[in-house]
């Protein structure tokens, strides 16, 4: 869960993508080293798949062919989120994981499993929060293809690794297996962090809707996870198989993410729009006039906070809200009934899992679609504030665990209401506060913005982890 942004200053050396650009450059733009900074383009103002032209009719921006970049923005967003959704979707391992094995009563859950949500959501976002912040303020220095590349191969190896261990027997060594397992958390969500970054900065100098790609494919990675859970359960026979087929399909994402990736990065398209800060170095370095018109340019963090503080605050307490109750909170209501499938083995995935990342991929599709109120930062402020009331409301369903609040609603379809209405608005509010700080904003100070959003976004998440523990201990 999960935005930094690859910030490069107009001054600075990049890596060897300084003679790829050449391929894409007009001559009479590109070898004058005293060219104006007006004649350079602003592709960030223009649709990703327009061709623009030059003054003597030249082509310099090429097309998305097949939309294949976007395509990818889908996929990468998506794969962002595996690590997220694919340990906490297999809540059903996890139980069995650390299961009372000195007994065969199941009914009560051990402290272990009544706890590992929370945890695992700690887990997850402290390190993601910090490696956003580190993205943001010192992942330019690292090349774009290190921290993009490496992150899926270390992730696909941890995912691998967490693969082989379903297939050993824990129950020995259960405190040494949640160990193991919180670690490989903190790691996979470090480089998911990286990745996240990464893919956001690149986007944001993109035109908008690859931005919604990305965000959409987050959401619809939850969908995928949920999904791909619901069918291992229908035809596995027991939790250590279901987990053994669930995280298999994650390793064959991030494989397929990893080889897309690394396809897109060597088309012309995408080396067009990632090399658009270098296309001015040599007129800059040549022409101290340019020079000092650069230097007025560089964004400047008080400035860029003082614009898009209110939609950071509006992000980062949407996600507080829902990360200090989903999935912590909801995944112990029950069903009102039992006895039946529906209630024993899928409305759990399907209710608290399904229904939620449906909800909030609409809500981010939505957002892209309506764009409304991008333009006014304090009713998108207000309505996350008023989200706060899904709180104590999920407080009051039917938790069945260790429940120290009376249980008010106890009809499954107003719990399914309330998740839906909690997805959407997750998703909205979201997408609408990351639509809105870029357009605030000066073009030179977007991809900071970006960034900010999100830190802001990753603060949300540890902060609501660790709300959400601080609930769970009162539940109990």
């Amino acid at each position: 869960m999960d935005f930094a942004t690859n910030v490069r200053p107009l001054l600075q050396d990049t890596d060897d993508r300084e003679t790829e650009s050449d391929a894409f450059l007009d001559d009479g733009y590109a070898g004058s080293i005293n060219a104006s900074t007006s004649n350079i383009p602003d592709p960030t103002k223009e649709n990703a798949t327009e061709t623009r032209i030059l003054a003597g009719g030249h082509r310099i921006a090429p097309s998305d062919k097949f939309n294949y970049t976007y395509a990818v923005f889908y996929l990468m967003g998506m794969t962002t989120m595996v690590p997220w959704n694919f340990f906490v979707t297999a809540e059903e391992y996890w139980q069995y994981k650390f299961r009372n094995v000195s007994s065969n009563d199941t009914s009560a859950l051990t402290p272990r499993q009544l706890e590992f949500q929370s945890d695992l959501s700690i887990a997850a976002a402290v390190p993601g929060t910090v490696f956003l912040i580190l993205n943001a303020c010192i992942g330019h220095k690292v090349p774009l293809h290190v921290r993009m590349n490496g992150s899926l191969v270390f992730m696909l190896l941890i995912m691998i690794g967490t693969t082989a261990l379903v297939r050993v027997d824990t129950d020995q060594w259960q405190d040494a297996f949640f160990n193991l397992t919180m670690l490989s958390v903190v790691v996979i969500n470090s480089f998911s962090a990286i990745l996240t970054g990464g893919l956001f900065g690149i986007a944001g100098q993109f035109s908008a809707h690859y931005m919604t790609a990305a965000v959409s494919g987050q959401a619809l990675g939850g969908i995928f996870s949920a999904i791909a859970d619901i069918i291992a359960l229908t035809f596995a026979s027991n939790p250590s198989t279901t987990a053994f087929v669930f995280f298999i399909v994650g390793c064959l994402v991030l494989l397929l993410s990893l080889v897309a990736y690394i396809v897109m990065s060597k088309t012309l398209f995408f080396k067009y729009y990632t090399s658009s800060k270098t296309l001015m170095k040599s007129s800059l370095e040549a022409d101290p006039a340019t020079r000092e018109i650069c230097a007025k340019l560089e964004p400047r963090f008080p400035v860029v906070m003082r614009k898009i503080w209110i939609y950071g605050f509006a992000e980062w307490l949407v996600f507080v809200t829902t990360l200090s109750i989903y999935p912590a909170v909801t995944v112990l209501v029950g069903s009102q009934n039992h006895g039946r499938p529906w209630n024993d083995v899928y409305f759990l995935p399907v209710v608290n899992y399904l229904l939620f990342n449906t909800g909030d991929y609409l809500g981010r599709i939505f957002a892209g679609l309506f764009e409304w109120p991008w333009n006014n930062s304090i009713l998108i402020g207000v309505l996350s504030i008023g989200r706060i009331a899904f709180v104590p409301a999920m407080l009051l369903c039917n938790i069945t665990q260790h429940h120290n609040f009376p249980v008010l609603i106890h009809s499954d379809y107003m719990f399914i209401v309330l998740m839906a209405a909690f997805a959407l608005s997750n998703g909205y509010l979201a997408n609408i506060a990351l639509i809105g700080a870029p357009r605030v904003v000066e073009g030179h100070e977007k991809e900071m913005a970006s960034s900010m959003m999100a830190a802001f976004l990753g603060i949300g998440l540890a902060c609501g982890s660790a709300i959400s523990l601080m609930i769970i201990e009162m539940i109990k």
